[in-house]
């Protein structure tokens, strides 16, 4: 007969998390069966995949989406740098336990497996990190990496473990500290360099 997609958007887009996930458990318990699963046969293409994820706990879907980019022909990295980056340590952690009780190894494992080169190095770091989360800058620490960052970009350092112990360890607050003390003493962006 057809499945409303307005209802199915209108139950599950207008909920949070811990909403979404009390309906699913509802659902198995009242059709014994995974809301997921009967979502994906009923449903299909970009509705049905967001529809799916949406319905997953944050840390499930960033899971699923992690590797689902490592699996590419091309790995997406974008989405491995953002999954490690924007949330905090705990989001981080949530996102390797679900990784880990999904697939049944770890994101590191995948990360290492499906990256080669400077790029692997860098990913592996990022996503076995536990960064302080705290607001506090270390100023002369800023300057100092900016110029130990400067010296790496232009090819002045034998090797990149510095440039990636910065990356991968410093807290948010820091980093930026270094990013902007590294615009102020070399009049540009350590992005656009």
């Amino acid at each position: 007969m057809g499945t409303d997609e307005k209802a199915i958007i209108s139950v599950l887009g207008n909920r949070n998390s811990f909403q979404r996930k009390l309906i699913r458990l509802a659902y198995e318990e009242i059709y014994h069966e995974d809301l997921i699963h009967q979502l994906k046969s009923e449903i299909s293409g970009d509705f049905e995949r967001a529809m799916s994820h949406w319905t997953l706990e944050p840390a499930d879907r960033d899971a699923v989406l992690a590797n689902a980019a490592l699996k590419k022909s091309k790995p997406d990295y974008r989405v491995i740098v953002e999954i490690a980056c924007v949330g905090s340590p705990e989001d981080l952690l949530a996102v390797k336990r679900a990784y880990r009780f999904r697939y049944r190894h770890s994101l590191e494992e995948d990360v290492a497996l499906h990256t080669k080169g400077d790029i692997r190095k860098v990913l592996v770091a990022l996503v076995s990190a536990y960064r302080y989360d705290g607001d506090e800058v270390d100023e002369d620490l800023a300057i100092s990496e900016a110029g130990l960052l400067h010296d790496d970009v232009y090819g002045k350092a034998f090797n990149h473990d510095e440039l990636v112990r910065v990356l991968t360890t410093r807290s948010k607050a820091q980093l930026n500290a270094t990013f902007n003390r590294y615009q102020d003493i070399h009049g540009k962006s350590i992005s656009k360099v």
